[in-house]
């Protein structure tokens, strides 16, 4: 299916002269034409890295949005600003099946389709945007096929991590029948799932993955384990084995994806890091604090977001693996609780797997929100910089050189506040116990 799209954007960069590129919704690059001449200027960064990283970022996203071209049911202009990295003038070409927007047709303008009349008014457009936009429609027919696909695919992933032990067998039968009819997925493929935290998940979504080797299916998390904003059960199986017994506990409150990918052999996971990565270039990765009330979101370039509020960035994490469809909900735990490790502790990186975590697969099992009494008040904001001190200092095996260099402070500024520390809490920094009771509690507490 991927050549037809390709086809399809030649057949517009040839009808207009132009050349095109054809992304989804979520600026996610299917196909591009080709880029004629010899001029260095043909292209500017922002399409340069598009095609580069296959992706535009939320920013260039939120910019170009701005202008409404998801509201748009016809071909509309961008202008250049040089200043946001956008050299040349655009023409979108809104890819639309049905009403619903499904991806856009971008041409850049060097200058001769300045005085192409695209239309409105009670003018009528040009013809060859006509016929340009005759084969967006092709394209929008393609990728809505294409999101019915993944959507039933994704729908019946989501049935088997959120079944309980009695209905499991029977979801995975579902969806192991779908895999084979659509990918030709055989049993006893080695499997695992990477979960992405934050995940923007709008209630219309019907989006498909993204092409990639291996991914096999996604869906989409709602807070409180439920899918879709179904309102289902607030629970995922605890992590207990690949039979996914014990105790369910609470899923974390915020929404996640979960895509599960098909690996080369078990272990292996370097097709789940390709998808990770990928995923976590996504606008929808990651997630932004409201803007302030009554401010109306503005037009901003590319290096920001549209509301003016910063990105917190995703991050991921990748399951040890099974090669059974029921065991997915045990390693869905295993995924999840390594994407959170990955936004608690920088040094996991973007990409966390399960097995590299530690301790922390220990943490991550340990309930949400509980907090040892004695520590609980080192946990205020106002004593924000004790905590970050004691717990280098815990993370440096108590020694008190090594702690003063990696924070960069004197060794008696060390000393006074680790003093603080023992009359704040009560506990003794010479007392392993209470040492372990003091770092599982600060690791904790920013899972």
């Amino acid at each position: 299916m991927r050549g037809d799209y390709q086809q399809l954007v030649d057949e517009i960069s040839a009808a207009l002269g132009a050349p095109a590129t054809l992304e989804d919704r979520d600026f996610g690059l299917i196909a591009f034409g080709a880029h004629e001449g010899d001029d260095d200027l043909v292209m500017d960064p922002v399409r340069t890295r598009s095609i580069l990283q296959r992706r535009s970022s939320s920013a260039v996203r939120a910019w170009f949005e701005a202008f409404g071209i998801a509201r748009a049911k016809s071909a509309l202009r961008i202008p250049p600003d040089p200043a946001a990295g956008v050299f040349k003038g655009r023409i979108c070409l809104p890819v639309r099946h049905r009403g619903i927007v499904h991806g856009y047709v971008w041409l850049l303008d060097d200058g001769h389709l300045t005085h192409l009349e695209l239309g409105g008014h009670d003018t009528p457009p040009d013809p060859r945007i006509e016929q340009a936009m005759e084969t967006a429609a092709r394209i929008g027919a393609l990728l809505a096929d294409e999101a019915r696909a993944g959507s039933e695919l994704g729908d019946l992933l989501r049935e088997v991590l959120l079944a309980g032990p009695a209905g499991r067998p029977a979801a995975a039968v579902l969806l192991r029948d779908a895999l084979r009819d659509t990918l030709r997925f055989s049993t006893g493929m080695p499997l695992t799932l990477v979960a992405v935290l934050p995940w923007d998940t709008p209630e219309t979504d019907a989006a498909p993955p993204p092409s990639l080797p291996g991914l096999l299916a996604a869906c989409a998390l709602q807070p409180g384990g439920a899918a879709g904003g179904s309102g289902e059960s607030a629970t995922v199986p605890a992590q207990a084995g690949a039979s996914g017994t014990g105790p369910p506990r609470a899923a974390p409150p915020v929404p996640a994806l979960a895509a599960l990918v098909r690996l080369r052999s078990p272990g292996a996971l370097g097709p789940a890091h390709t998808v990770a990565e990928h995923l976590l270039r996504s606008p929808r990765a990651g997630a932004a604090a409201p803007a302030a009330a009554g401010r109306r979101p503005v037009r901003t370039s590319p290096a920001s977001p549209a509301d003016g509020s910063q990105l917190r960035p995703g991050a991921a994490g990748i399951a040890s693996g099974t090669q059974e469809l029921t065991g997915l909900p045990a390693i869905w735990r295993e995924a999840l609780d390594a994407a959170r490790a990955a936004r608690a502790e920088p040094r996991f990186g973007p990409v966390a797997e399960w097995t590299a975590l530690g301790s922390y697969r220990l943490l991550t099992s340990l309930p949400a929100g509980v907090t040892d009494a004695a520590v609980r008040p080192l946990l205020a904001p106002a004593h924000a910089e004790l905590a970050r001190t004691v717990e280098a200092f815990l993370d440096c095996a108590g020694q008190a050189g090594r702690t003063a260099q990696a924070l960069g402070i004197h060794r008696q500024t060390l000393y006074y506040r680790l003093g603080r520390v023992e009359k704040l809490t009560g506990l003794d920094l010479d007392e392993g116990e209470d040492r372990l009771l003091l770092h599982m509690s600060l690791k904790a507490a920013r899972l």
